[in-house]
């Protein structure tokens, strides 16, 4: 009689696989497959034998998991994208993205990363916002960090880039149509949620937080400023860009300097439509906007800046053909009040911190006695002590014969004795010379008690 197995049924034991034997999982692996697709190939396997167990599946829970995994191949294999190798050519992609920033000063920035494809050479600019404004300005100072811009830019499906979809085809925002067209480049999206069309730019956002925002893991302090976190975005670019490229073999910035002969060359002023209304900066480093002013830094005076208004905040942008940039953020303000930041000017001088400045040769005698002179000359003027230049020519005769330091000395105590008379000075210095003096026993007439010493006391004796 013939058993269930090979041999007893007259055949080759190694004409037939071990899987032809059935498994308990086989009326089962079509509701299997139809979980596994309905998943996307992302079911767990333990979620996978509970469904089977309510359905009187009697298989063991490893037994599951080996048809999951197989399932889950075979899936995998019928659905994965096939990619055709990309080879970038020079001057023709560069691909864009953003990262979440460190925070300074209370405010959340934004990382724009930049990836030349073919040169592999990475740009990474702090940014305050993703607005249009912000992104044109870094595309403008990318180009110009670059040498030039390439013909297609490539980046996600922001508001910024695209409005809307319709048939699934991405509707431009106009405004970002008009700055490509000034700068002669094309604006290409990815498809919806299709990260992997633009690995270059999210390799550079990876790479970037990690090197730039402070972690447990890079043990990096926090930016104070935003010129800080400006300075550690520039050192982290030249890192990157100067060492070899994993893939290429190639420095990106020697690569870069091959690959500027294929980009075009880009106007010499920025696109400046988007940046806001024209300012010019006054002589108080103001600007003016609806009848508010707002402060600028001191150095911009007399030029002029781009002022837009972005929710409930100023935006003033300044820059020439080099870059532009963000150089002051304030609250809005009504009409007739202002927004002044202190810091966008230098250390003030107030009226009451006065310090002398000779400009005669006799007062540059005086004042060169010392900071006790200063002080009294401060003090004398204070109270309008008359005849203070014939003081003057006094302490400097007086200096003449006690010396600098003492006449300087005592100039400072007449200051804050408030004694500014005629003879107060040298009775000031004769005061101070006074000392105690010591007679020198060796030298001395006066008797000493040398003699008591040969003298006992008789009850010693």
């Amino acid at each position: 009689m013939a058993g269930p197995y090979p041999r007893s049924a007259g055949l080759d034991p190694t004409s037939i696989g071990v899987s032809d034997r059935g498994s308990l999982s086989d009326p089962f692996i079509e509701k299997i497959e139809e979980w596994v697709d309905r998943s996307q190939g992302r079911v767990r396997a333990d979620v996978v034998h509970d469904k089977l167990s309510a359905l009187g599946y009697q298989g063991s829970p490893r037994t599951t998991r080996r048809v999951v995994r197989a399932v889950k191949a075979a899936w995998r294999r019928d659905h994965a994208r096939a990619y055709r190798p990309w080879i970038p050519e020079p001057g023709l992609w560069l691909q864009w993205d953003y990262g979440d920033g460190p925070v300074v000063g209370g405010r959340a920035t934004v990382l724009f990363c930049a990836w030349l494809a073919w040169s592999r050479f990475r740009v990474i600019l702090p940014l305050f916002d993703r607005t249009l404004p912000s992104v044109i300005s870094a595309w403008d100072r990318t180009f110009r960090i670059l040498g030039g811009a390439p013909t297609y830019l490539l980046t996600d499906n922001e508001k910024t880039v695209t409005t809307r979809h319709v048939a699934r085809i991405p509707v431009r925002n106009p405004a970002i149509v008009s700055a490509a067209v000034y700068y002669g480049v094309v604006v290409r999206t990815c498809v919806v949620a299709d990260p992997e069309s633009k690995g270059g730019a999210e390799s550079t956002v990876r790479i970037a937080k990690a090197d730039v925002v402070p972690t447990e893991a890079n043990l990096r302090p926090g930016y104070a400023t935003f010129a800080e976190l400006e300075a550690a975005c520039q050192a982290a670019m030249d890192r990157f860009n100067t060492r070899a490229h994993a893939v290429t073999r190639r420095v990106p910035f020697e690569a870069l300097a091959e690959e500027r002969a294929h980009l075009h060359r880009i106007p010499d002023e920025p696109y400046q439509v988007a940046f806001g209304l024209s300012r010019s900066v006054s002589w108080s480093s103001t600007v003016t906007l609806d009848g508010a002013r707002y402060s600028v830094p001191h150095t911009l005076r007399d030029t002029k800046v781009w002022v837009r208004v972005a929710g409930d905040e100023v935006v003033i942008v300044a820059g020439g053909p080099g870059e532009v940039k963000e150089v002051a953020r304030h609250r809005r303000v009504g009409p007739g009040q202002a927004a002044i930041d202190p810091a966008h000017y230098p250390e003030r001088k107030e009226p009451a911190d006065r310090r002398p400045k000779a400009t005669t040769a006799a007062e540059a005698a005086f004042l060169s006695l010392g900071e006790g002179a200063k002080l009294w000359l401060l003090e004398a003027a204070s109270v309008g002590i008359r005849g203070i230049e014939a003081r003057m020519k006094e302490a400097v005769a007086l200096a003449g014969v006690l010396g600098h330091d003492r006449v300087d000395e005592a100039l400072g105590l007449a200051a804050m004795a408030g004694r500014f008379a005629p003879g107060d000075l040298a009775a000031i210095c004769a005061a101070r010379r006074a000392e105690v003096r010591r007679a020198d026993p060796v030298s001395s007439l006066q008797p000493g008690t040398g003699r008591w010493a040969g003298f006992q006391h008789k009850e010693a004796r």
